[in-house]
């Protein structure tokens, strides 16, 4: 089924794998890093304004790509990002060392990804078809989580003392990535004269943002999203707090071949890994059976399992029933990842593409604010109370992502489906 994908969704991939196992071994650390080097304040900001930058980048590059192109994006964003770890390279040599070099290329990295994500996530739709697009997005989430797991093993092991080496692989994989996306993906999409003539200005990326805060039904979808990757939020957030306080360290002995202490930290960081290993052994089943189906109820039905594995892990302590809801939330987001990205293909206009995907980054960011809240609502409503929480969320996501798609419909649709044809 793999090899029956466009090539281009194939290259995307095997590009954003390679680029995510060792991007994951140094960016996650990139906190640790500016704390020692510089202090935990000055770090705090340095990371939010690369992320941000990054966000704001993105709503440019995705009016961008619908005026200049996917892979004249893709590859200029390439381009910046070779650049800025060649940058990191030699401000973390034996030559010299740099706290604020390496910044500001981070910041390149994260301008350039601004770039090239909105342009990829548009040709990913541009050359998929709805009867393979969630499989396409199953075998997708599935990379990720597969190269995000491998990444932070890595650099959990070598990032504090071979730094220098893992930017030395990361500048080889970015020249690979290069020329994979230069030399492989080919341009399927056609700019229009009228796109062209719209300019580059911020007036016309100001209109565009504008029409498509218009779309209602989209917007809806988005609100939907948001309240669903809320709750995916609230684990290194509420949830974490609360094992960490809630979480006695015990000594587990593991079928009498050997112990270790549990506290909370660890616990989280176990069902971490169970909720990734699951996701990496499954896909390949779930979307096998998700192919033919019906997207809606799927998608719904991993909503609520999803929510409800979520709304276990808020309240309780019984350690084998948290492994068991992370098995259920995992089923769920299973379920929900691919359709909801399916349907979401389906939702945006296909002359405003580029635009559209950037903006649906908003999900993440408002769903991150979320997740920040839950510590300071659930220091007042309790475990029991962000449960129900949750669960209200999960009606939230269903009702929004139900208005969107019966909006978008036509009425010939609607009735067709009513009668059951």
């Amino acid at each position: 089924m793999f090899k029956e994908l466009h090539p281009n969704i194939r290259i995307r991939i095997y590009t954003s794998f390679l680029s995510r196992v060792v991007g994951a071994a140094v960016f996650p650390f990139m906190a640790i890093y500016f704390t020692k080097e510089i202090n935990a304040t000055v770090a705090g900001v340095l990371l939010l304004i690369q992320v941000e930058a990054q966000f704001l980048t993105g709503l440019y590059g995705g009016y961008l790509a619908d005026i200049i192109g996917r892979k004249r994006l893709m590859v200029t964003g390439e381009i910046l990002k070779l650049t800025a770890f060649i940058g990191m390279f030699i401000a973390n040599s034996p030559w010299l060392q740099s706290a604020w070099m390496t910044f500001f290329m981070l910041l390149l990295i994260g301008i350039a990804g601004g770039l090239v994500n909105p342009a990829a996530e548009a040709m990913l739709i541009d050359v998929s078809t709805k009867d393979s697009r969630a499989f396409m997005y199953a075998i997708n989430y599935w990379a990720i989580n597969m190269s995000m797991m491998i990444g932070l093993m890595i650099g959990g092991w070598f990032f504090e003392r071979n730094l220098f080496e893992l930017i030395a692989v990361l500048l080889g994989i970015s020249l690979l990535t290069l020329w994979m996306t230069s030399t492989k993906i080919t341009d399927t999409y056609v700019v229009s004269e009228e796109k062209v003539r719209e300019g580059y200005g911020l007036k016309p990326v100001l209109k565009n943002y504008s029409l498509v805060m218009k779309d209602v039904p989209f917007l809806a979808f988005t609100i939907g999203g948001i309240a669903i990757l809320g709750i995916e939020f609230q684990r290194n957030n509420f949830i974490s707090v609360r094992l960490e306080q809630d979480i006695t360290s015990n000594m587990m002995d593991f079928f009498g071949l050997f112990s270790f202490e549990l506290d909370g930290i660890r616990l989280l960081s176990l069902l971490t890994v169970a909720n990734t290993l699951f996701i990496v052994l499954f896909t390949s089943l779930f979307s096998k059976w998700i192919k033919g189906k019906k997207e809606e109820p799927i998608m719904y039905a991993g909503f609520a399992l999803f929510g409800l594995g979520y709304a276990f892990l808020a309240f309780s302590n019984h350690i084998p029933g948290l492994f068991i809801a992370v098995i259920v939330l995992s089923v769920g987001e299973l379920l929900y990842v691919p359709t909801r990205q399916s349907i979401l293909a389906d939702i945006v206009d296909d002359t405003r593409r580029g635009a559209y995907m950037a903006f649906n980054g908003l999900v993440f960011q408002f769903g991150k604010i979320l997740g920040a809240l839950g510590i300071i609502i659930g220091n007042v409503i309790g475990g029991y109370g962000m449960a129900v929480l949750y669960v209200g969320l999960v009606f939230a996501g269903i009702h929004f992502s139900r208005m969107a798609i019966l909006r978008r419909k036509s009425p010939e649709e609607i009735v067709l489906e009513a009668s059951g044809s």
